[in-house]
């Protein structure tokens, strides 16, 4: 790619080359890392045996430390070896979707919303809220959410699913157990693909006022945006941004992300695997359970992995989950 790139004429498809020159960076960047594991693992053997050999307690202990720190180290970057499918490396358009179970479904989509915001933070990931749609009573029906950073799509397709939830219900007056469900859908960003092309003359604009919690318009000014793509008749619509240009900004790469995959799905053998298959928000359809009473647990159906701690995994301590998952994945 580097010599490539040296070559004459490389930047007249000025689109093609940038990519690849984005492309070659994280390249770049892998070799970088992985040379630094390796002297690091030389380093460390290195001190082992000396620490052993002057009978060094204090430097054994961190040693070990170090070394554990390396071991997860070289896991993660394990992991990062497999994803290297099309879209992999690309961000992902998160849309969560309440399903069955009313207002307490309404609720745990904007749990879940949470969840994925505090992962994207704690790893330092850019994320954008892009749409929000609000439930009568409470939570949200629906919401949409960009995350970035270093293979964000291969990483969240992970969680591609229904999610459900048992809990005793805050909106039962009986204060009953409520079984919940909302869907993720995972998609990568278009990245300006020349495979995918929008004519303004394919787009029909509605826009109207964003609405609150409860359905209260918020806004005097249709600022809210709905866009449907004549063609293929997919519509999505933004109403997070008080701009409504901002909001058609919003809209139209979200409908990007949805014609790349429509695209993609259409040539499914180039791309088996970029999306994994949609089910209804319902019972039995479920990849992960989250259950808060009559005991505390989470349980990925697909790895069977679990924790004892949902509160923590709700606050975005989902990484264990992501990788199993992936790791299961390997060789299939």
């Amino acid at each position: 790619m580097e010599r490539e790139a040296a070559e004459p004429g490389y930047w007249d498809d000025h689109q093609t080359a940038q990519r690849n020159m984005q492309q070659l960076g994280r390249l770049r960047d892998t070799v970088t890392l992985w040379r630094d594991l390796e002297s690091r693992s030389h380093n460390l053997v290195e001190l082992t045996e000396l620490a052993l050999a002057e009978n060094d307690p204090p430097l054994q202990a961190q040693l070990e430390s170090e070394g554990e720190e390396l071991t997860q180290a070289l896991a993660r970057e394990e992991i990062n070896l497999t994803l290297s499918g099309t879209y992999d490396d690309r961000s992902a358009i998160v849309t969560i979707i309440a399903g069955a179970g009313g207002t307490d479904a309404q609720d745990w989509a904007e749990m879940l919303m949470s969840m994925y915001v505090q992962w994207a933070e704690a790893g330092k990931r850019p994320c954008d809220v892009m749409d929000l749609s609000y439930g009568e009573e409470a939570g949200l029906r629906g919401a949409t959410l960009e995350i970035g950073g270093p293979h964000a799509f291969g990483y969240l397709i992970a969680e591609q699913g229904v999610h459900r939830l048992v809990r005793l219900s805050p909106y039962d007056p009986n204060n009953l157990r409520q079984t919940s469900f909302a869907r993720v859908d995972i998609l990568p960003t278009s990245e300006d693909d020349p495979e995918v092309e929008i004519r303004s003359e394919d787009i029909k604009m509605d826009t109207f006022r964003s609405s609150g919690p409860g359905g209260q318009n918020v806004q005097k000014v249709a600022s809210a945006v709905r866009l449907t793509h004549v063609p293929t008749g997919i519509v999505v619509s933004c109403q997070n941004e008080r701009s409504q240009h901002q909001n058609r900004e919003y809209a139209i790469r979200i409908l990007k992300a949805r014609l790349l995959a429509r695209q993609a799905e259409e040539k499914a053998k180039e791309v088996e695997g970029m999306r994994g298959e949609r089910k209804a928000a319902e019972w039995g359809s479920q990849i992960r359970s989250y259950v808060l009473h009559p005991y505390k647990s989470v349980k990925d159906h697909r790895t069977n992995l679990q924790s004892t701690n949902p509160d923590a995994v709700l606050a975005g301590d989902i990484d264990r989950f992501i990788e199993a998952f992936l790791m299961s994945k390997v060789g299939k």
